[in-house]
C-alpha cells in the first residue's frame, strides 16, 4: 500500500514526498481512511509508530479547502517539544497548502503568540495552560474549530492536564471531529475518551508491546555506582546518539554536568530550563554535536531522532508503561536499537512485570573491568549525590569500541534475584 491510495489533494502529495514517506506505516493506514471519512478516532499505539502524520495529513486535506484566517484545527499536546515537533511535521506536510501553523505554550513571552493568532492560522498546536490563557483573554478564539486532537493523552494525564482539557473541551463547538492518541489506555483516558468522542473507531497498533527492533539488557548495580558505570559503559560501547533518562531533574542537570566535565559532549533536558535553552540542547542533540542527552520522562516527550542508538535507563522506570515510553525512543524508521537499564538491589521488584510484557527474561549483564565491590561513600543528609570516582573515565572523548560487557550468570549479592517473579524459582542465565 502507497500513500497514493489516499487520493490527497497534489499539495499534499508534495509535501509526502518532501518528507521522504513512501509506505505507510501501521497506525497511518489504519487512521488516515477512518479520519478523512469524519470519524472521531481513538488511536492506540507506541511513540515512534508515526502517529503524528496519521493525523496531521488528514487534517491538511480537510482544512486545505474552506476559510482561512480563523482557528479551524486545534492540536493539543503535553509539552513544548512535542509541540514544537508537531508543528515542524505540519509545515514539512503542508509546505504547498498555504495553511498556517502555529504553536501556543507557557515560558515563552506570549505577546508574539497573539500577534500570530491575531494575523490568523488554521491550525494551532498547544500546550493546556498556555491555552487556557489565551482563551481567558479573548484572543484565542476557538469557536470555529472542526478538528480537536489530543495527543499523548496518557502523559497528559500523568502530568495533571486533564482537569485543563475538560475545561478546553467544553468551551469548543459540539459539532466537531475529535481524535485522540495515546500510547497507553488507563482508566482515565478511557473515561477522558467517553466523554469527548462520539461512536469512535479504535485503532489498536501494537500500544503495550515495546519495539521488536530494541534488544534490552539489565545492568545490576549498587546506586552509588551509577555514574562511573554509565560512563565506563558509553567509554567501552558502539554508540550514536544516546538518550539517558534519569528520574528527577535536579539529577538530570547534575549528570550531564558530570559527563561534560569528564569530556562527553552532553547536555541536559528537564522542565526548568527556560525554553531556549531546551531548544538549543534538542537541536544540538538532532544535529550530532551533542551525542548524549540526558532527560527526565516528561521533558523527552517530542524527541523525534531517528538515530538514537540506545536508551539507558540511568534510574529504573515506575512502571511497564514508563519503560515502553522510554525505549521508544530508539530502535525507529526501521533501525535497530538498545534499552540498557541500571537496576538496583531496592529496584528489582520493578524488573519482572517489564519481563511478562516482553515475553521473556531480561538479560543481566555485568561490565568488564568495573569494580562493583566499591563501598558506598559518606553522604550529607539529603544529598543523594555519589561522590565515588571509581572507574570514571578520564577527559578523553566517547571513542568507539567492540562492546565490553558480558551476560551475567550466577552473579553473586545484588545481581542475585533479579527479574524473579513472584512464585518462580530463578534460573542463572
Amino acid at each position: 500500500m502507497a500513500f497514493q491510495s489516499f487520493n490527497f489533494y497534489p499539495q499534499i502529495a508534495d509535501g509526502i514526498a518532501a518528507a521522504g514517506y513512501t509506505t505507510p506505516t501501521p497506525i497511518q493506514r489504519e487512521c488516515i481512511p477512518s479520519i478523512l471519512a469524519d470519524h472521531d478516532v481513538m488511536g492506540l499505539a507506541q511513540t515512534g509508530t508515526g502517529k503524528t502524520a496519521a493525523f496531521a495529513l488528514p487534517i491538511l486535506q480537510r482544512l486545505i479547502k474552506g476559510p482561512r484566517k480563523h482557528v479551524r484545527a486545534l492540536i493539543i499536546a503535553p509539552t513544548r517539544e512535542l509541540a514544537e515537533q508537531t508543528h515542524e511535521s505540519l509545515l514539512l506536510l503542508g509546505r504547498k497548502t498555504k495553511l498556517r501553523s502555529m504553536t501556543v505554550y507557557g515560558g515563552v513571552n506570549k505577546n508574539p503568540q497573539i500577534s500570530r493568532l491575531r494575523e490568523g492560522a488554521e491550525i494551532v498546536v498547544a500546550c493546556p495552560g498556555r491555552l487556557i490563557d489565551l482563551m481567558d483573554q479573548g484572543v484565542m478564539d476557538v469557536s470555529r474549530v472542526e478538528v480537536l486532537v489530543l495527543d499523548e493523552a496518557d502523559r497528559m494525564f500523568d502530568m495533571g492536564f486533564l482537569p485543563d482539557i475538560r475545561k478546553i473541551v467544553r468551551r469548543l463547538p459540539a459539532k466537531r471531529q475529535t481524535l485522540l492518541f495515546s500510547a497507553t489506555m488507563p482508566d482515565d483516558i478511557r473515561r477522558l475518551a467517553q466523554e469527548v468522542l462520539r461512536q469512535p473507531v479504535t485503532i489498536r497498533v501494537d500500544d503495550t508491546i515495546p519495539l521488536s527492533t530494541v534488544s534490552h539488557a539489565l545492568y545490576p548495580v549498587e546506586a552509588h555506582l551509577k555514574t562511573p558505570l554509565l560512563m565506563k559503559l558509553l567509554k567501552s560501547t558502539d554508540t550514536e546518539s544516546v538518550l539517558v533518562f534519569t528520574r528527577t531533574k535536579h539529577r538530570a542537570t547534575r549528570l550531564a554536568r558530570q559527563m561534560t566535565q569528564a569530556g562527553f559532549a552532553a547536555a541536559s533536558l528537564q522542565g526548568d530550563l527556560p525554553q531556549n535553552k531546551r531548544q538549543a540542547a534538542l537541536s544540538g542533540f538532532r544535529s550530532g554535536a551533542c551525542q548524549i542527552l540526558v532527560a527526565t520522562d516528561i521533558a523527552a516527550r517530542g524527541i523525534d531522532v531517528s538515530r538514537i542508538s540506545h536508551v539507558i535507563n540511568y534510574d529504573m522506570p515506575d512502571t511497564v508503561d514508563a519503560y515502553t515510553h522510554r525505549i521508544g525512543r530508539t530502535g525507529r524508521a526501521a533501525k535497530t536499537g538498545d534499552a540498557f537499564t541500571f537496576v538496583t538491589r531496592e529496584e528489582r521488584a520493578l524488573v519482572w512485570p517489564i519481563e511478562k510484557v516482553l515475553g521473556e527474561p531480561l538479560e543481566k549483564r555485568t561490565l568488564r573491568d568495573f569494580d562493583y565491590s566499591l563501598p558506598a561513600p559518606a553522604v550529607r543528609s539529603g544529598d543523594d549525590r555519589p561522590r565515588s570516582t571509581a572507574g570514571r573515565p578520564g577527559s578523553a572523548a566517547p571513542r568507539k569500541s567492540s562492546a565490553s560487557s558480558r551476560t551475567l550468570s550466577g552473579f553473586p549479592g545484588l545481581h542475585a534475584g533479579l527479574g524473579r517473579r513472584p512464585g518462580k524459582k530463578t534460573t542463572s542465565r
